[in-house]
């Protein structure tokens, strides 16, 4: 009879709390303000953290299931949540943007409790991941470190310069650009506009990567018409985004090139290629739990 193999464990048993834990000036003003409640909730989030591993992911039934559980008003829920977000106890902005609860601190805590088993087989995460790489132990694999998936090959642009795909495999993950709450239709779209942007202008500052979002959601509250500008302005190799039905006459097409009225060339890209690529390392942080 074969033996079924043990099945792969991604969270902790137990976790460690530092013996000063008390004496945190964050944890006082918590106990302060909520009593033995908010140190309570505090450490049952810690719990079911630790439990899957280094983060989790909620939803509108949250708060509903942490009340009952702790008998707890859930006005009072939601104050001692939102102060532990203010307090950078979790990090606020991945939970405004994906209800991700996980923080810096936690993640440390996470990859020395994994070290041994680590070593024997590497634990791989994903977006998720708020270590930078000098701080991330070698067992630890991150896919945001090393960029998007190497199985792009090639796409229809014929210059050997700074292309998409060279693009997205030299630049790290910036977190502001993922953290963005959009859809995951909308988002795909709008990192490959990005990475065809790059391509043809050089580097982005985050500054104008967010304006960018801004414009994007101010332009419309559709989401099939946000996804629609965005390709348009992909395609189209625009800086900026406008609405669909504004004809640029000066980003006409030519046999598959574009100049503009500094002679510039830029490329058509093949967006279905991009587009799968994209898609292909997306899944495979979403199968890792990053």
């Amino acid at each position: 009879m074969t033996a079924l193999a043990r099945p792969k464990k991604n969270g902790l048993s137990y976790f460690p709390l530092d013996v000063d834990f008390f004496e945190n000036p964050k944890i006082k003003i918590l106990r302060a303000r909520y009593g033995r409640d908010g140190i309570v909730f505090y450490i049952y989030l810690l719990c079911e953290i630790y439990k899957q591993g280094y983060y989790i992911q909620v939803d509108d039934d949250f708060e509903y299931i942490i009340s009952d559980d702790l008998k707890m008003d859930q006005n009072k829920a939601k104050q001692v949540l939102n102060f532990l977000l203010s307090r950078s106890l979790f990090d606020n902005t991945l939970f405004q943007s994906d209800k991700v609860l996980t923080s810096a601190g936690i993640q440390r805590r996470f990859q020395l409790a994994v070290k041994e088993r680590a070593r024997k087989n590497p634990i791989e995460v994903g977006r998720f991941w708020l270590l930078k790489k000098e701080e991330t132990e070698p067992f630890i694999k991150c896919t945001h470190f090393t960029g998007f998936s190497k199985k792009i090959d090639s796409f229809s642009g014929k210059n050997s310069g700074n292309s998409p795909e060279e693009s997205l495999k030299k630049s790290k993950v910036n977190k502001s650009i993922y953290n963005t709450g959009f859809s995951p239709e909308l988002e795909r779209a709008f990192q490959i506009y990005l990475a065809v942007r790059k391509s043809n202008y050089g580097e982005i500052p985050n500054e104008q990567i967010q304006a960018l979002k801004d414009d994007l959601l101010n332009l419309s509250d559709k989401e099939e018409e946000r996804i629609a500008i965005v390709k348009k302005a992909t395609a189209s190799g625009w800086k900026s985004f406008y609405r669909t039905e504004k004809k640029r006459e000066s980003f006409n097409r030519a046999k598959g090139k574009v100049k503009d009225n500094n002679n510039f060339e830029r490329r058509k890209y093949d967006m279905d290629a991009l587009e799968r690529s994209l898609l292909e390392y997306r899944n495979t942080i979403d199968e890792h739990g990053g």
